[in-house]
């Protein structure tokens, strides 16, 4: 009974037990069904947020190569076409880098003494030299939207010119144990992004990737807030390129910058970008934004932008062992050679520069004067370069992605082919047939007035490879074909270089990221690594939420730490769901505008894949035309559900998928189709052309600079357009009927404009 007793009075006590223990049981499970979905869930996010990624890259690298292969085209006018011809002169004046070549002469251009500035000025009227109370001034203006006067920009630019020329290709900074220098990345024109690294009290996050393990054991990630501050004595910054394009600030950053750089000349420092460039500011926005809010003297301050983009430095380096540049390096990176160098002859990095040698008459060639136009010059033959190091120049549009790397330095052996290059271009731009005869150069000819000699080559590649190159995980280094200009280097040339150099830490900018930093390129080499550190501070730069900006505050010790901001109030109340969703949309959007300007190329492909014309085929096929059409790289089959509204069985519709493109455009009365078509998928091509035959820069350009303008790109794309179809188009675009059309409200009337958006 005792037993029994026992047993009866412990049983409760176990089921009680069971009872507990059968809630703890499915609390368990149910956590780990939570924490299941929550990763599922955050994982989707993830996959859209990098999808969303590859696409606003993917638009912006193709926009890059079509900028460099334009570029290229009129190269190949200035090199093969006679200096009398017509389409040459109607682009010869962005190829005269050395128009003034005098210092005394650009004394004089630079002079503001004439500009007076009126009593209804309500602009900040600055003092010189610049103080920093004359910056801060300068700043507050901006911050409300106020202009600064062209006598005072002039003036400004004036200085800066005489301070970057005294000062090297690589600026050498010391970093004492009291201070601490600021490294800013990209900021391309998004004035909000500069003020918030100078004003915003910001959360300050030291990053573990430790590359000296002698120093930094036991480093971890921690956080406080900071507040950066102004350049000052005690606060240097080091500023890496592109400031300008794409956002509608560029002079304004350059102003407060270049002011910083009078009163603080050895404390701030500004290494060149690739977008420094007068050929990619046609592009990009810098050119139209001066000459927008400078009507008067714009065409003056963007001729001394020029100048002074090529005399900004190439490099900095901290403490003797971080190297800033702006793109990368190569294999064939050689700091010494940077710091010897002209930097100022490379006013455009997207070709070599003309040798400049003394002709008969006094002058030198390649001024940009054309002396091979009349007097002795005039029965000179020029030599002819390749544009790319195999094909001969007729072959080269039948390569699909092209590299600034393919463009040979010196003299190079061309085929019979290109006279008959030369004659299919000039009868596609309606052109006469008289050219230069052709002459092929044996390789030990002296260099003939106007080409590139094999030191200058050499020179430019290292500029190129400083401006442009992107790094890679792979080993080695590979021309880049996806921007078309510059390089990928891997990290055995991040080890080799750096290593060459006893370098620690590579900094560089020129990619976007999205967290405002990244690192690549870890390597152990005895008790070190070498790191390369990606630097992006133009937040929310393809849309509203896609990225953070980020800089980077580095003391004695060369550990980087890193403040991330976004300046747009609106993304930090989105949460990640909405963010992720904001920005898809409008990278979507992106897409379908891609999709909708190659249509009927699009259609083309797919019938190709549809022999009998059902107008049905797999996503499979449709996937792989949709790519060979525009050679984006994305993964479009992810993307079906996005873009593909119906899909039975794995079989795309593909005619009605064309139809219900969510993209309208305007219907102007023109009798040939094919040039609307032309004009969408050439968009930015055709502006830039516009920009560059208003030689006066007003804006405006006639109907036979409209022709004209339509021949080149014509030719360049090699297609036909009947003068009909461009004397229509010309005629619906004036809308005053005075014989000149506006370029902005031309390129406005053909802006595409998205259907889901305002649905």
């Amino acid at each position: 009974m005792g037993c029994g007793m026992g047993k009866s009075r412990i049983q409760p006590n176990k089921c009680d037990r069971v009872s507990i223990s059968v809630p703890a049981a499915t609390a368990i499970r149910a956590a780990l069904l939570i924490q299941r979905w929550y990763r599922q869930y955050v994982a989707r996010l993830e996959m859209r947020r990098r999808c969303t990624w590859n696409i606003f890259q993917s638009i912006e690298y193709a926009g890059e190569q079509d900028q460099i292969k334009l570029y290229h085209f009129f190269g190949f006018l200035m090199d093969h076409f006679t200096p009398a011809s017509s389409e040459r002169n109607l682009i010869s004046h962005i190829f005269r880098e050395n128009e003034v070549c005098r210092d005394a002469d650009w004394e004089r251009y630079f002079c503001y003494k004439d500009i007076e500035v009126p009593d209804s000025y309500c602009g900040p009227h600055l003092a010189f030299p610049m103080t920093f109370c004359g910056v801060s001034k300068l700043m507050e203006a901006f911050k409300l939207k106020q202009q600064l006067h062209a006598r005072y920009v002039l003036q400004i630019l004036g200085e800066t010119w005489r301070l970057l020329r005294i000062l090297p290709n690589i600026n050498h900074v010391s970093v004492c144990h009291t201070k601490e220098i600021t490294i800013c990345g990209d900021l391309h024109g998004q004035l909000e992004d500069l003020l918030l690294i100078f004003y915003k009290v910001s959360k300050h996050i030291a990053d573990p990737h430790i590359f000296s393990q002698d120093v930094h054991l036991n480093f971890f990630l921690y956080f406080f807030f900071y507040q950066n501050g102004l350049p000052s004595c005690e606060k240097p910054y080091v500023f890496n390129g592109d400031f300008v394009d794409r956002g509608k600030n560029s002079l304004e950053i350059l102003l407060i910058l270049f002011g910083f750089l009078l009163v603080y000349p050895n404390e701030v420092h500004l290494n060149r970008g690739n977008h420094e460039d007068h050929i990619v500011n046609l592009r990009y926005g810098f050119t139209k934004e001066v000459l927008g809010k400078y009507r008067v003297h714009g065409k003056k301050i963007l001729k001394l932008l020029q100048k002074i983009f090529s005399w900004l430095p190439l490099a900095t380096v901290i403490n003797h062992k971080v190297l800033v540049v702006h793109g990368g390096i190569s294999d064939s990176t050689d700091l010494d050679m940077v710091a010897r160098m002209d930097r100022h002859r490379y006013v455009s990095v997207l070709r070599p520069p003309k040798a400049i040698r003394p002709t008969l008459n006094g002058n030198k060639a390649g001024s940009g004067k054309d002396e091979d136009a009349s007097g002795p010059a005039e029965g000179r033959r020029r030599r002819v370069r390749s544009l790319t190091n195999t094909s001969a120049p007729g072959q080269r549009n039948n390569i699909p992605r092209r590299s600034l790397h393919n463009l040979p330095t010196g003299g190079a052996q061309l085929n019979c082919s290109v006279e008959d290059e030369l004659k299919e271009r000039r009868r596609l731009a309606g052109f006469d047939q008289t050219y230069r005869e052709v002459k092929t150069l044996d390789s030990d000819s002296d260099p003939e007035f106007g080409e590139p000699t094999e030191t200058h080559g050499h020179e430019w590649k290292q500029i190129v490879n400083l401006l442009w190159n992107d790094p890679m995980p792979q080993n080695g280094c590979i021309s880049n074909e996806v921007r078309g200009g510059g390089c990928y280097w891997g990290p055995d040339v991040t080890e080799e270089v750096l290593g060459k150099h006893n370098l620690q830490l590579l900094i560089r900018s020129h990619e976007c990221k999205q967290d405002g930093y990244e690192f690549c390129h870890n390597r152990r080499v005895s008790t070190e690594r070498n790191t390369v550190l990606t630097i992006f501070s133009a937040s929310n730069y393809y849309e509203v939420g896609s990225n953070r900006g980020a800089y980077i505050r580095m003391g004695h010790d060369l550990v980087p730490h890193f403040i991330q901001y976004q300046a747009s109030r609106t993304c930090r109340e989105l949460t990640l769901r909405q963010s992720v969703g904001w920005t898809e949309r409008s990278a979507l959007r992106a897409l379908r505008q891609q999709l909708f300007v190659h249509k009927s190329d699009l259609v083309g492909a797919f019938q190709e894949f549809d022999p009998n014309n059902t107008g049905v085929i797999s996503l499979r096929h449709w996937a792989t035309a949709t790519e060979r059409v525009l050679k984006l790289g994305l993964p479009w089959r992810v993307l079906r559900p996005q873009l593909i509204n119906r899909a039975q069985h794995g079989m795309v519709d593909y005619q009605q998928w064309i139809r219900e493109l969510s993209i309208t455009e305007p219907k102007p009365e023109v009798s040939d189709t094919s040039i609307m078509e032309t004009m969408y998928k050439n968009h930015s091509n055709l502006e830039t052309i516009f920009r560059i035959i208003d030689t006066d820069h007003s804006g405006l350009i006639s109907f036979e600079e409209f022709r004209q303008t339509w021949k080149l790109l014509s030719s360049h794309l090699k297609m036909e357009i009947s003068d009909k179809a461009i004397t229509d188009l010309a005629q619906s675009m004036d809308f005053n009927k005075d014989g000149s059309i506006d370029i902005n409200e031309f390129m406005e009337a053909f802006r595409l404009v998205d259907l889901s958006t305002h649905a």
